[in-house]
């Protein structure tokens, strides 16, 4: 066989394999009970929920991620809240507004759901002014006057958990306009996580985690932290960056097997991270309702993953490492002394290339923005000897000059 037919039968297999995969586990627990009346619905076809860390409140296993399209995103929510996916993301810029505008449509229609929804919006600012600016404008767009979970949005350092946000936080919840608090990170996970778990007013942190970080020793580590802690942990960038490259033998053995039992790659990447119990939710974008279906129906399947299926996704991530940002920008940024934000931009790389999103540097969470032109001209070669994944950070950078500008 040609090289160029072997590639050939790969993406063959792939799309034929993932579809028929989806398939074997939608039709029996998902497509039987999505004909169903909301109050007919069995017990069995809804999302199971896991405490969130020691708040005493319980969020179910999967959580939808913001939306921006308001026609599909009433039609999401209505599937969502049925299947008991009632962990609702958003942030205050996604989309502009529109994702926080889409969830107050939803709950101005259903104001009886309200109460059942576990509710999580974001703010980019650090100051209480700002943060009290961002806050009411989003009750304002969801109609609601209280938000289950607010987060500092794009967290990466723990110099911005400032006294002043401290005392912020406990205002509003004395307030009740929230009721737990916390923050995203997506770069310096492992720090922003271990340094938050030595505080007594953190309730709840969405990180990047997947099959990838989860093996790393800094990451296994910042969990245990917070799980004793009882910190609520959320996970997001559950696919560790996107779909399945059909360029390695792992890779292909590894689809196989997972096919065999009813489930795709990705669907299996999702239990992968479900397999840590001391993980609350799996935030995951379900931009239409076949991507919803699919995870609703990873949620539950009941069917573990094997030792040897974590096995394979273990040796996949290490023999694709150089592909995927590990998001610790201490380490690369500082080898330019900060000129450029490598981690955030590799970020918004990974949405294009991953999503199709196409975005701007200029929209890098609270960041100036970056000339790309004289980006792309750096020397990189130092931050790419320091950095762990062995990523080609320089090639990278030119590419998100000519994508991201």
């Amino acid at each position: 066989m040609t090289s160029k037919n072997k590639n050939y039968s790969r993406r063959d297999f792939f799309k034929t394999a993932g579809a028929a995969g989806a398939g074997a586990i939608i039709a029996p627990n998902i497509l039987k009970a999505a004909d169903k009346t909301e109050s007919e619905s069995s017990d069995n076809a809804i999302v199971t929920t896991r405490p969130f860390g020691k708040t005493g409140v319980s969020v179910p296993t999967l959580s939808l991620g913001g939306i921006f399209d308001i026609p599909a995103n009433q039609i999401i929510l209505n599937l969502a809240f049925k299947f008991g996916v009632t962990y609702w993301d958003t942030a205050n810029m996604y989309g502009g507004g529109l994702s926080e505008e889409g969830v107050g449509i939803f709950f101005n229609k259903r104001p009886d759901v309200r109460k059942k929804i576990f509710l999580v919006t974001k703010s980019t600012s650090r100051d209480s002014e700002g943060m009290t600016e961002h806050l009411e404008l989003s009750l304002k767009r969801m109609n609601t006057n209280y938000i289950d979970l607010y987060f500092l949005h794009s967290f990466g350092s723990m110099n911005e958990l400032s006294d002043e946000v401290r005392k912020w936080a406990e205002k509003q919840k004395s307030k009740g306009k929230i009721k737990l608090f916390g923050f995203s990170t997506h770069k310096n996970m492992e720090k922003c996580m271990m340094g938050a778990s030595k505080l007594n007013w953190i309730d709840g942190i969405m990180m990047s985690y997947n099959f990838r970080l989860m093996q790393k020793p800094e990451m296994k580590e910042a969990v245990q932290a917070c799980f004793e802690k009882g910190i609520g942990l959320t996970a997001m960038k559950s696919q560790g960056g996107g779909s399945v490259k059909t360029e390695t033998d792992t890779e292909l053995k590894m689809a196989g097997r997972f096919i065999k039992q009813g489930f795709t790659p990705e669907q299996a990447k999702l239990k992968a991270v479900w397999e840590d119990n001391r993980i609350s939710s799996i935030c995951s974008l379900m931009t239409n309702s076949t991507i919803l279906m699919a995870n609703i129906a990873a949620a539950l399947d009941r069917t573990s993953l094997a030792t040897r299926d974590m096995d394979l996704l273990n040796q996949y991530a290490c023999e694709t490492s150089s592909d995927y940002c590990a998001g610790c920008g201490h380490i690369c940024e500082s080898a330019i002394k900060g000129k450029v934000p490598i981690s955030d931009i590799m970020r918004h790389l990974m949405y294009h290339r991953s999503y199709g999103e196409k975005g701007s540097t200029e929209t890098l969470d609270r960041k100036p923005a970056v000339n790309m032109k004289h980006m792309a001209s750096l020397d990189f070669s130092l931050a790419e000897k320091k950095c762990p994944q062995k990523m080609a950070i320089g090639d990278l950078m030119k590419e998100a000059a000519e994508v991201l500008s």
